[in-house]
């Protein structure tokens, strides 16, 4: 076993001042993901966790990729039979985090997922590599398989099937919109005195913004 009791770091890189912050949360993302890109230090920057429960009734948290930010929410793409995509759908509330170790900063988000149109869905498809496409077909994601051999021969069918063809997107495959309903930011700060700024939202154009204890 190890004790990690010893483990230490101070937080001192920046600050989150209730008069230098936007009224809408999803200005000052747009600003702090910017900030995080400049500073570098990140390798996925869109890197994020998602958490929903599933079909257990059990939480369950994994990263994914945010592939695009809407004024009105955060868009990523799955397998919609994935144990993931079948637990959205059966509760889409969910929650998206993002920590970014280099600047010291923490987003929370509180929201509710609905599937994209098809036309988004088949726009981002079409600008993925092909061999992610045909990842895509390949893997009926979550599900249990006989060992690694069994995906790659699939992918190698379809390689040869679709050699010199548009590769379609499956139809359980696109992209979930996540709304936020509350968002919270946290900035490290020294002695464990943290900044956390959270934005609740109270009508279509209207959040209330509040100061949490670290």
């Amino acid at each position: 076993m190890k004790d990690l009791s010893n483990y230490r770091k101070s937080y001192s890189k920046s600050e989150l001042i209730e008069t230098n912050i936007p009224k809408n949360p999803m200005d000052l993302f747009n600003s702090w993901f910017q900030e995080v890109e400049a500073f570098g230090g990140v390798e996925e920057v869109n890197a994020m966790t998602i958490s929903t429960i599933g079909l257990d009734n059990f939480p369950k948290s994994r990263v994914v990729l945010l592939k695009k930010i809407e004024s009105d929410g955060f868009i990523f793409y799955t397998n919609y039979e994935s144990e993931k995509g079948k637990a959205i759908v059966s509760n889409p509330n969910v929650c998206l985090s993002f920590f970014w170790e280099s600047i010291e900063r923490q987003v929370i988000i509180k929201g509710v997922a609905a599937k994209t149109s098809v036309e988004t869905s088949d726009t981002y498809f079409k600008s993925r590599p092909d061999g992610s496409k045909l990842g895509a077909l390949a893997s009926a994601q979550s599900e249990v398989i006989p060992d690694r051999l069994f995906l790659e021969t699939k992918l190698h069918d379809l390689e040869l099937q679709f050699d010199g063809k548009e590769i379609p997107r499956p139809e359980i495959w696109g992209g979930f919109l996540v709304k936020p309903i509350e968002i919270e930011f946290w900035q490290g700060r020294p002695n464990r005195l943290h900044d956390r700024i959270r934005y609740k939202k109270i009508s279509n154009f209207d959040w209330k913004i509040v100061r949490l204890s670290s």
